[in-house]
């Protein structure tokens, strides 16, 4: 196993137990319980997580995983759900995506669509995820409007002021929400307040909203609401979706695709 493959198993059953002890992660991992240790005081240093004795808990009370851990999660889930987003959006559009790894599989669905290999600009794509707009800058035919702001380390996103003034200024055709959780009573919701306004403004300036979130965000909460869920025209999920949940979503109006 790589140490980006053991990094993101580590920090993946620190956020799913809380606490983790040396000789518990050298078993379910199958190394050496000094390699754990080595691992540990290198997440510490980069501030993933708390060092103690014998172990590691999640740093801070509030524990959001940095993207670049996130991408293997549920990760066929969520290409099939960035297919079926993307077979949403007609040619010529102007579609706004906000960061997430759900999200940036739907920019890579809407870059291989045959349909969109050209065009005046085929799509014009406004975000404000630093990880979505550079890869799909090399792609001629989209026109890529990126918001200003300051960048956050854990999603890539540009929040604050500059990204208000951008967004504030422009209209799409539909937005693309990635979500932490979405419940029908709680709405759509972030981690973060700042990534929260961005994109809840996003949304505002969009005929048409759409959430892109795998079925274990449905039903949940989180700290920071985005929107409510009447503000969401369609919800894009897994078929492992909870049948119940689903009538919810739409008996609230939403229409509910999944796959």
């Amino acid at each position: 196993m790589s140490r980006d493959a053991r990094w993101q198993a580590l920090l993946e059953l620190l956020v799913e137990r809380g606490r983790l002890d040396v000789e518990e992660a050298a078993a379910e991992l199958e190394v050496s319980a000094a390699t754990i240790r080595r691992d540990f005081d290198q997440l510490a240093e980069q501030q993933m997580l708390v060092r103690t004795r014998g172990g590691a808990v999640v740093h801070g009370v509030s524990y959001e995983l940095p993207l670049r851990y996130k991408t293997a999660r549920r990760a066929s889930e969520k290409q099939r759900i960035a297919k079926a987003v993307a077979e949403l959006i007609a040619p010529g559009e102007a579609v706004g995506l906000t960061g997430g790894t759900t999200t940036t599989e739907v920019a890579r669905a809407l870059a291989v669509r045959g349909d969109l290999a050209s065009g005046s600009p085929a799509l014009t794509v406004v975000t404000n995820a630093l990880n979505i707009a550079g890869e799909l800058a090399v792609r001629p035919q989209f026109k890529i409007v990126l918001t200003g702001g300051v960048a956050r380390p854990q999603s890539y996103e540009l929040v604050g002021p500059l990204a208000d003034g951008v967004l504030s200024q422009i209209t799409v055709d539909v937005a693309v929400l990635g979500v932490v959780a979405f419940d029908v009573t709680h709405g759509a919701a972030a981690h973060d307040e700042a990534e929260a306004a961005i994109n809840r403004l996003l949304c505002e300036r969009a005929e048409r909203v759409i959430v892109a979130a795998d079925s274990s965000k449905l039903g949940g909460r989180a700290f920071a609401r985005i929107c409510a869920a009447d503000a969401v025209d369609t919800l894009v999920t897994d078929s492992a979706a909870d049948a119940e949940t689903v009538r919810r979503f739409e008996e609230a109006g939403l229409r509910v695709v999944a796959v």
